[in-house]
C-alpha cells in the first residue's frame, strides 16, 4: 500500500550528533532497534528511548522488527552507559524501554531499577519514564521497577483484544491490562501512560472499547498511532487510518476522562513524551 499524503516523514539534519554519542556510549535505542520513523526528528532535538536488556527479544510480535534471537546475559555497565549517554546528551527527560526478557527470573526489572537509579546519580533533576514489558504478569518483578521510583509507568496494550493472536502471539491482553492495574495499586502517585497502535483491521468501535479497559485500570495518559510496516517480515498495514479519525480518537479518549491524549498518524508512546508529561502537570 501506498503512503498516504497525511505520513510523511524527513531525514533531519543533526541526527548524527546523537548517533556518535550513542556509539560512544555502547547503547541501543528501540528508535533504531524498532526503524521508528520519528526516528530523525527526535535525535535532531536531540531525544531518544534507550532500549536496555540487550538488542535480542524473547518474543517475535508481528508488528515489531526488534531481532528475536536467543539474548545474551544482561550487561551490568549497560545502566550507567545508559546515564552518562543521557548526561552528554543533557536530557532532561529520559524514557527508558527494554526487549522482552521472559528467560530472566525478573524480566529484567532489576534492571530497570539500576538503570533508573543511575540517570538519577547522574542526572538528578531530569524526570524518567518507564515502558516495561509484562513481566509475564508477575507482580513482585514490578514493584521493583516501581519502587525505583521512576515519574512515569507505561505499558502498551497495543492493539485490541480480537487481534492478539496476530499481534502480540506470546502477550494476552488481560495480563496487560493487570500490569497497569497493579502498577497503580503498587504506586498510585506515579501516572499510569499505555499506547495503541491502529491500521491493524479493527473497527472504531473496538479502540474504544480498549480505551474504556485501559482507563478503567487507572491510566490516564493515551497514545495513539498508525501502525507502520517496519519490514517484509512484519505484518501488512491492513488500512492507513485518516486524520480526521485520529481526532476522534482524541476527542472520545478525553470524554473518557484521560488526562492527556496523543492521537495522531505519527504518534508514538515515547515520542515528545517530555511534553506530555507537562502538558499533563499543566492540567491538560
Amino acid at each position: 500500500m501506498r503512503l498516504p499524503e497525511w505520513i510523511k516523514t524527513e531525514n533531519i539534519i543533526g541526527e548524527h550528533k546523537t548517533k556518535k554519542v550513542l556509539r560512544s556510549h555502547g547503547v541501543s535505542t528501540v528508535c533504531e532497534e524498532a526503524r521508528c520513523p520519528n526516528k530523525g526528528l527526535c535525535f535532531s532535538k536531540p531525544t531518544a528511548t534507550f532500549m536496555i536488556l540487550g538488542d535480542s527479544c524473547t518474543r517475535n510480535c508481528g508488528f515489531c522488527s526488534v531481532d528475536s534471537s536467543p539474548p545474551a546475559l544482561p550487561d551490568p555497565l549497560e545502566p550507567e552507559k545508559v546515564a552518562l549517554a543521557s548526561k552528554e546528551m543533557g536530557l532532561k527527560y529520559v524514557v527508558i524501554t527494554s526487549v522482552t526478557r521472559d528467560d530472566l527470573p525478573d524480566g529484567g526489572a532489576g534492571q530497570f531499577a539500576e538503570t533508573i537509579k543511575m540517570v538519577r546519580q547522574h542526572l538528578p533533576k531530569a524526570r524518567i519514564e518507564v515502558l516495561t514489558p509484562d513481566f509475564l504478569g508477575n507482580r513482585g518483578a514490578l514493584k521493583i521497577v516501581l519502587d525505583a521510583g521512576p515519574d512515569v509507568f507505561n505499558h502498551n496494550i497495543e492493539t485490541i483484544p480480537r487481534l492478539y493472536s496476530q499481534v502480540r502471539p506470546q502477550a494476552v491482553y488481560r495480563r496487560s491490562l493487570e500490569v497497569l492495574t497493579a502498577a497503580r495499586e503498587i504506586a498510585p502517585s506515579i501516572p499510569a501512560k499505555s499506547g495503541l497502535m491502529v491500521g491493524f483491521g479493527e473497527t472504531f468501535e473496538e479502540v474504544v472499547t480498549v480505551m474504556r479497559d485501559i482507563r478503567a485500570a487507572g491510566c490516564r495518559i493515551l497514545t495513539i498511532g498508525q501502525y507502520l510496516r517496519p519490514g517484509r517480515q512484519n505484518l501488512p498495514v491492513v488500512e492507513y487510518i485518516h486524520p480526521e479519525v485520529f481526532d476522534r480518537y482524541r476527542e472520545t479518549a478525553l470524554d473518557l476522562g484521560f488526562s492527556f491524549v496523543a492521537s495522531g498518524p505519527l504518534v508514538r508512546s515515547s515520542m515528545n513524551a517530555e511534553e506530555m508529561y507537562s502538558a499533563r502537570e499543566d492540567g491538560a
